[in-house]
């Protein structure tokens, strides 16, 4: 107990250091999707061709969205499953503008038995910030 007292800074560092070394394991989107950034999210689209999903209203996707982006809002997803299944064994990009919903949506996909989920980690405010190309309108 003595050893704890005098020395409680230390321990907290180390506690501390562990933490930080399992915060990107433990940072994983909902379901065990994986965040990616948005220069691995571009990577995707030109390898992968991908379903980019963006579940934000439809107001939101008319001020700007990414090229080839079909939008379906967060509350209406379950309902318009149908429209995006023949996705459910090929890569989807989830995105939202900041990442929550994108990660709701994730769950929803997932709990519909989508195998290759990719959420984009700060959503499209990281996109717009890391100077990627939007389509007004």
């Amino acid at each position: 107990m003595e050893f704890f007292k005098h020395n409680v800074l230390l321990i907290g560092l180390a506690i501390g250091s562990g933490l930080a070394l399992l915060w990107p394991m433990l940072n994983r989107g909902a379901g065990g999707v994986a965040n990616i950034t948005s220069t691995e999210a571009l990577m995707l689209m030109s390898r992968n061709k991908p379903l980019i999903l963006d579940v934000r209203d439809a107001a939101e996707f008319a001020t700007g969205h990414i090229q080839g982006a079909k939008n379906i809002p967060l509350a209406e997803l379950l309902s318009r499953i149908k429209e995006i299944e023949k996705s459910k064994n090929k890569p989807v990009l989830v995105h939202c503008q900041k990442g929550m919903r994108a990660k709701a949506a994730c769950g929803i996909l997932k709990s519909q038995e989508f195998t290759q989920l990719h959420n984009l980690q700060g959503g499209l405010d990281s996109w717009v910030e890391a100077k990627m190309p939007l389509i007004k309108g």
